[in-house]
């Protein structure tokens, strides 16, 4: 059996807070390699080296353990994607950080943990509704809402020309991740695309994007 890696835990934290934080490590590693009907709890509290009461003091049941560790999955892939730099001044910054939005929300998500994580939360969405409705409100909805906020301000400042912002948001997600996260859904993590690949996507959705919605000569 794999013991599990402490190192997130943060360094200030109190024993109580450390026994919580292995337990979700332990637990998050057990549901994606073994889903939650395989996932058992004697052995996320071997893994954690805590007793499996402690595991129920702190979570309650194995249906709560789940949904913290989706949840938890989700906010800090939601967290890396949403921390930017600031928005562009000029045209020649637009396309960079346009870039880099989409290189950083495809190295985000284009990873084998996070598309485990998806396919397990669509394979249990009859047992476990809401955690679909999370995935989805913090990965494509959040991303959309984002961008059409960063839009709006951009077409008031003539630096893009989308009047419909969520239109224009919601173009340049799917430009971005339409592609790559099909394939690598259907198709498994061996077709899960490496740095220089996710950089070309990033290049040519930017590139269609602009297209449709720069403003010529700014």
């Amino acid at each position: 059996m794999m013991a599990v890696d402490h190192d997130d835990v943060p360094v200030g934290a109190g024993r109580s807070e450390r026994k919580r934080q292995a337990v979700l490590a332990a637990a998050t590693e057990t549901f994606l390699k073994a889903g939650y009907l395989g996932a058992n709890m004697d052995e996320i509290a071997a893994m954690s080296g805590v007793s499996k009461q402690t595991v129920y003091k702190n979570f309650g049941s194995k249906e709560a353990l789940f949904i913290e560790v989706v949840t938890s999955m989700t906010g800090a892939a939601d967290l890396r994607v949403h921390t930017a730099p600031a928005e562009p001044e000029s045209a020649a910054a637009l396309e960079r950080f346009l870039f880099d939005y989409a290189h950083r929300q495809l190295s985000v998500v284009m990873t084998p943990r996070l598309m485990q994580l998806r396919r397990l939360v669509i394979g249990e969405v009859s047992r476990f509704p809401d955690l679909a409705r999370v995935l989805y409100e913090r990965g494509p909805q959040r991303a959309m809402q984002v961008l059409a906020g960063i839009f709006g301000r951009l077409d008031r400042r003539a630096l893009l020309a989308c009047p419909e912002p969520e239109v224009a948001a919601t173009n340049f997600n799917w430009l971005v991740m339409a592609e790559p996260v099909n394939r690598a859904m259907l198709m498994g993590d061996g077709e899960l695309p490496d740095d220089a690949q996710l950089r070309v996507v990033a290049k040519e959705a930017v590139r269609v994007f602009l297209a449709a919605y720069g403003r010529q000569g700014s």
